[in-house]
């Protein structure tokens, strides 16, 4: 059975499945965005079809990703919004419907997070014993949503992919979020859902623990430790 390593002086958390979660199951699509490109209607086209349009329309982030304002931001998802309109023709979205899904994902940003039920007493119970970080692939909007849950006094440090203008498994977002958490990788735990984010973070020494919440969650790496909600990292912790 594996195990943390002895001594444990930090935990870094991923946001998205981790602390909080979209309400409608989709961080791009809320539910007003779900309407305007008739998710009905997607939902029974070809499923590789749409893993491959999505993944086409996301990949127009990553060249451009460093960011430091909310237009910056918005503009970024107009381009998304408008390449999955034209992907999809079949869904019919104008371009009204292309700008109003953008205008909401960042400027009504609120409705794309929740907190899962456990994520503060998480954090309340690991504060002061622990320093504690967030690694996460996010975007401008999020920090005023996160002000507003009242996250950011729970942690020592932030690592934000549009700061550091790349994605995880990059190895720039780690070494950005240990250099700020001033402790060798050993002495650090990650927890994230995402399989090849964690395998990232083990190459470089970081103790992984993937949190299998979300639906249809990545499989485990072999003898990589797992928990199924946020709180169960306290049985965990040394």
């Amino acid at each position: 059975m594996p195990s943390l390593s002895n001594p444990v002086k930090a935990v870094f958390f991923d946001l998205g499945w981790t602390l909080v979660y979209p309400p409608s199951g989709d961080w791009e699509f809320t539910e007003p965005a779900k309407k305007l490109f008739r998710w009905d209607v997607y939902m029974t086209l070809p499923e590789e079809r749409r893993v491959q349009g999505r993944k086409a329309a996301y990949d127009t982030f990553r060249p451009r990703h460093k960011m430091a304002t909310l237009e910056e931001e918005y503009q970024q998802n107009l381009d998304y919004y408008g390449e999955i309109a034209r992907l999809f023709p079949e869904l019919g979205a104008t371009p009204q419907d292309v700008e109003t899904a953008a205008l909401e994902k960042v400027y009504q940003a609120r409705h794309t997070y929740q907190l899962f039920e456990d994520s503060i007493p998480t954090l309340e119970a690991l504060r002061g014993k622990y320093k504690l970080g967030v690694i996460s692939d996010t975007w401008p909007s999020i920090v005023p949503v996160l002000e507003e849950f009242g996250l950011p006094g729970y942690f020592d440090t932030l690592t934000y992919s549009f700061e550091v203008g790349c994605f995880k498994p990059d190895p720039r977002m780690f070494a950005d979020a240990l250099g700020k958490m001033g402790l060798p990788p050993e002495q650090c735990v990650f927890i994230d859902d995402t399989a090849q984010n964690l395998v990232g973070a083990q190459k470089l020494g970081i103790q992984p623990v993937q949190i299998r919440k979300k639906p249809g969650a990545d499989p485990c790496p072999e003898g990589m430790l797992s928990i199924d909600k946020i709180s169960g990292i306290l049985e965990l912790l040394p």
